[in-house]
């Protein structure tokens, strides 16, 4: 057997046997992914040897698709979570991630700990693979020995099981600490989590306003100044989907669909509430479909300037990219994979289905032109050095920061420039769990000679003690003043915790703890930041630190 199959066998070994051992659950606490990294120092331990060249390769290979497909899933979800609304949380979770690192300084400043060290034991403490990825590296690009890479591995591979139990006492120190009433606390989050279901609300308004009688729809938008999608009209009890052309009557019934925060507005302008819902009434004909958009030529162009979409059949009301839930207006372009909600009749739902393709099946093979050009982007963006002044070495955003920071601003502005950079959520999924089970096989192939050495000494324990200090504290002091000073609700603080320090287990213990879905809610506002804050961090720590 050759050299370059035995490799290859070694590999395909240490990754299933990983796999197949995070699948097992206690509690409905899992280690995960984590587990290859286990194996492969195991491995490495009892004799089994890689060639250098393919550790090196595999590794920087997996890193690069890992991190690159984390920008393409987190990127909308990343600007979005930087609005207004949403600022509070993000807020906090900032303020997790920053304490982190200033304590993994301190212990680097004060206990004379080694960066690389560090960098490892804050990754495992905070459950993040992919700030462990960004570490590893920066202390490639710094080139720095083998010894700080494997302490890197080793401290994470130890303190990630307490980063997982750490954050879990957390939430239930602070359960304590704030004398929590769990029944009380779901009764409100209960009331806040129907408010924020209806990212895009509608509401039923009688026209009353004389200033309208006789105008054209148009006027009302052109009033407003704001998107806003009239769905359904009712004009002498007859329910139609409106164009902007349509007139309106004093006493017509619509049905507006605005952000919440608009509907003031629209009942000055329009005229009171109406009880009538267009929506169940019998005397209606018309129906509501969900179409995702696979028809190429609709993509890249402005939805106004399409006109395709100017019917009297059928109204767009809603649009979803990514998660994010929009009104759609003449100045929205398209991209694949959106999903459309349309209102109109059966000829017009037919219509608008032939316009918008919603045909899955060709959303299933993959475009892999745009990822690889991304990737080649973020690589050569990642091998730019930048000179400091005060810094003795360039510093660069290396294989983990330049394809993330390409993937992002791809994610957000690809369809520009015609890259397609939709991949179902699958395909995705796929894609990162290769490259993080290459990724972290690497890392432990490389680094267990080091195992029987840093297990039969002190040095592990204290490895612990700095990793739950890195863990427990940030949490326990963020989660006090989000409660103190934000008024938020418990179920919020264990979202807010779990999003932080990006961890779906944790966040299955939040939901179970409290009985709530509201926990996923926060969790998924901050989780796109927390991410992207986690990974620049910890190569900064890094970079700033050596």
């Amino acid at each position: 057997m050759s050299t370059l199959t035995q490799s290859l066998l070694i590999y395909s070994v240490v990754i299933s046997l990983g796999l197949f051992l995070g699948r097992i659950r206690i509690k409905g606490i899992s280690l995960g992914v984590t587990w290859v990294l286990l194996i492969g120092l195991a491995a490495s331990a009892f004799g089994f040897q890689v060639q250098g060249e393919v550790v090196h390769f595999l590794k920087d290979f997996g890193l690069v698709f890992f991190v690159y497909c984390i920008g393409l899933q987190v990127g909308p979800g990343f600007f979005a979570s930087l609005r207004k609304s949403a600022l509070h949380s993000n807020f906090l979770a900032a303020a997790i991630v920053l304490l982190g690192i200033i304590l993994t300084w301190g212990f680097h400043s004060f206990c004379h700990q080694p960066i690389s060290l560090m960098a490892g034991i804050m990754s495992g403490a905070v459950t993040n693979t992919p700030g462990l990825g960004a570490a590893q590296a920066a202390a490639t690009d710094l080139h720095l020995d083998q010894n700080s890479g494997s302490l890197m591995a080793l401290s994470y591979a130890l303190t990630y099981p307490f980063g997982l139990g750490g954050l879990i006492i957390s939430l239930l120190l602070l359960k304590s600490f704030l004398k929590i009433d769990l029944k009380s606390e779901l009764e409100h989050d209960q009331h806040e989590t129907q408010w924020q279901a209806q990212k895009a609300p509608s509401i039923h308004l009688t026209v009353e306003n004389p200033g309208l009688d006789g105008q054209p729809l148009r006027t009302l938008f052109q009033q407003l100044g704001k998107p806003i999608v009239v769905s359904r009209m009712m004009h002498d009890g007859h329910i139609i989907t409106p164009s902007a052309d349509t007139p309106l009557h004093v006493g017509d019934t619509l049905l507006i669909v605005s952000p919440a925060d608009q509907h003031e507005s629209l009942k000055i302008l329009v005229g009171s509430e109406s009880l009538i819902n267009l929506k169940n009434s019998p005397q209606s004909d018309l129906v509501s479909r969900i179409l995702m958009v696979t028809q190429p030529h609709i993509t890249h162009r402005r939805l106004g300037d399409l006109a395709e979409f100017q019917s009297h059949d059928f109204t767009l009301t809603r649009l979803s990219r990514a998660g994010i839930e929009m009104i759609p207006h003449g100045g929205i372009q398209l991209q694949l994979g959106d999903q459309l909600k349309v209102v109109g009749t059966r000829d017009g739902i037919e219509q608008a289905t032939r316009t918008i393709g919603n045909s899955l099946h060709r959303l299933e093979v993959p475009d892999l032109a745009p990822i690889f050009i991304g990737i080649a982007l973020g690589i050569l963006l990642g091998s730019i050095p930048f000179y400091f002044p005060s810094i003795p070495v360039p510093i660069k955003l290396g294989t983990a920061g330049g394809p993330l920071i390409v993937s992002l601003m791809i994610s957000k502005l690809g369809n520009k420039f015609y890259l397609n950079t939709y991949t179902t959520r699958s395909a995705n999924l796929m894609v990162r769990e290769l490259g993080i089970s290459l990724f972290l096989a690497s890392i432990g192939l490389s680094s267990g000679d080091q195992l029987t050495h840093a297990l039969g000494s002190l040095t592990s324990l204290t490895w612990v003690g700095m990793g739950l200090t890195i863990t427990i504290l940030p949490l326990i002091l963020v989660g006090m003043i989000a409660k103190i000073y934000f008024k938020k609700t418990y179920h919020e603080i264990c979202g807010l915790l779990a999003g932080a320090c990006t961890d779906p287990p944790a966040l299955a213990f939040a939901m179970e703890l409290t009985g709530s879905e509201a926990p996923s809610l926060v969790y998924a506002t901050v989780y796109p930041l927390a991410m992207i804050l986690r990974i620049i961090g910890a190569e900064a720590l890094m970079i700033f630190f050596q």
